[in-house]
Order: C-alpha cells, then structure tokens, then sequence
C-alpha cells in the first residue's frame, strides 16, 4: 500500500490536542485543548474553527440526542449548548478539587457517557488511582444525570472505544511503565464490565497508547503518542498497519467525512522532543486509507427529563 497522504487541516499548535468526535448532521468535527479549557468545531468544508472557553480543564466530551454537548471539566460534568452557549451543571464530582481532571471519554451504545481521571501536575507517575467514571442518563425516578465510579487503577486513563457491536470495550494506560491496551467483555443492559484481558502491549514499540478509534471493520486505531506513529490493530491484538505520522504525538483518532473515510487526528503542541522538527505539533490532521472507513460514535442519551438549570450544587 502506498503511504497515505497527511495533511495538517489545522495549524492551530494546541497544548494538548484531544479528543475528536465528528457530527454527521452537521458535517464538522469537535475536539478540545485539554488546558486551554476549549471546545472546538472544525469545518473541512470551509477550513474553519469555532472555539468556546470553559474557563477550566477539559478532558474529553460527548455529542448528544438533543444536538448538544456533555462536557468532563474538572468541576463536573455539563450540558453545553453551541448553538445557545449555554452551559448547565448535571453532576459532579468535582475532580479538580481532587487534584484529578478528566482526559479520555467515550460513548457505549446505549448512550453511556464514560470519561476518564488521572492525577494533575505528574502525581500520576506514582499514583494510579485514576478512575473510570459513567454519567447515567436521568429517568422518570432520578431527575438529574448521574456519575459513579465503574473502575480504577489507572495512572493515565486512555484509548476508550467499544467494537462494532458494543459488546468489547478497550481502555489503555499511557503511563510509560504500563502503556497496555486492554479488552473486556462488555454488558450492554447494565453496563458491566468483565475478564479483562491484554489487548495490546507496546512495550517495545515506539509509541503508547493514547486515543483510539474502532472502524466497520473491527480493527482498534491507536495514536501512538511519542512514537510518530498510528497503529491499526485487528481485533485478534495483531498489528495490521503502522502509518509513520509527521508530529511526535499524536493523541486521538476520530473517523469522520460524508463517508466516514477519514481519519482525523489530533496532537499534542507542548512537551515534544527538544531538537526535532516538528513545527505543526499541535495541528489537526487529515489523511485517507484505501479501503478503510469508520462507524460513527453513538450519542449520549441524557433521559427523560431536562437537566435543572439552576446552579451547581
């Protein structure tokens, strides 16, 4: 196979590019800066980039029913409107005042909203107690969303995806002393996860895992974060493809385009390499693989009630 063609789409040198998730209704791609505290919006159609400040660190987000957006900040988890720039509390905890904030996130087929923790200012080198938390849609007896914690022991929680039937759900840890991907059997009635397994181990290969993606055809993604690479690995844990990547970090990879035949991969702008050329680290790039193509992320399902408006509590 000739070697896809990379295009940075966006030269936008972000801290901490993360987290992409493309919106088929309205053909745009969102994604954040973790630090910064910002959503984005990119449209390939035109090559423009909407952003909203949160005034906080935010990890990751999920796309929803109503066409808006659940955001993992580190006072909480919100409801966001693009189109109103409304911001509405739903749940805690507060991982911030924890000294955690959120990183990676995903959506199960159900519309189970799953984010992330890991420990701020690098206490997660000796510290794996980050945590896996589910937002749990609202129901005619509970009124607001709620978060509780399904697992922990992780130092950097990353690489959430689930197989195209939902019923595998994959979570690596990019810590440079663990860097293994993982599978378990997944529950989609209760949401249960069981027999964890090794996925992948990257011990040995130059990058970690970092974000994932799943395509129709049932193969993990991983952007493999300081390695300059991304890597397509069969549901078997083989390595199918390694595609050589301009910038040292990429850190997620989403599918996205009118056919879903593209991948669009974020990137980490700070702490790369002192001494490499690198200068669209921090960019949003684009490429294409003959014969591959992506499912779309399910949206977050957030029940039957409206979130209260008031405060936080």
């Amino acid at each position: 196979m000739a070697k896809p063609s990379i295009e940075c789409v966006l030269d936008v040198k972000a801290n901490i590019g993360e987290s992409g998730i493309w919106c088929s209704r309205k053909q745009v791609l969102y994604w954040v800066d973790i630090p910064a505290g910002t959503l984005h919006c990119f449209n390939p159609a035109d090559g423009s980039n909407q952003s909203w400040s949160m005034g906080e660190a935010l990890g990751c987000f999920a796309l929803t029913e109503r066409d808006t957006v659940v955001l993992a900040l580190s006072s909480g988890f919100y409801e966001f409107s693009p189109d109103t720039q409304q911001k509405t509390f739903l749940s805690g905890p507060d991982v911030g005042a924890q000294k955690y904030r959120f990183n990676d996130g995903t959506v199960d087929h159900r519309g189970r909203f799953y984010a992330g923790t890991m420990r701020t200012n690098g206490d997660h080198v000796h510290d794996a107690s980050g945590a896996l938390y589910s937002l749990c849609p609202s129901t005619p007896l509970r009124a607001r969303a709620e978060a509780h914690i399904v697992m922990s022991g992780f130092h950097i929680i990353n690489g959430l995806a689930f197989s195209p039937d939902g019923r595998t759900g994959y979570v690596s840890d990019s810590f440079s002393a663990v860097r293994t991907l993982w599978a378990y059997d997944y529950d989609l009635d209760n949401g249960e996860w069981s027999n964890k397994r090794v996925f992948f181990d990257t011990h040995g290969r130059a990058g970690r895992p970092d974000g994932g993606a799943i395509d129709s055809e049932g193969c993990y993604w991983m952007a493999g974060v300081s390695g300059w690479e991304l890597v397509r690995i069969t549901p078997q844990g083989k390595v199918d493809m390694t595609i050589e990547f301009p910038v040292e970090k990429p850190t997620k990879i989403a599918f996205g385009g009118a056919d879903m035949d593209t991948l669009f991969v974020t990137s980490l702008g700070g702490d790369i390499t002192a001494g490499t050329r690198q200068p669209q680290a921090g960019g949003l790039f684009a490429l294409r693989v003959p014969g591959v193509s992506g499912i779309e992320m399910p949206r977050m399902v957030l029940g039957y009630s409206q979130p209260s408006t008031h405060a936080k509590d």
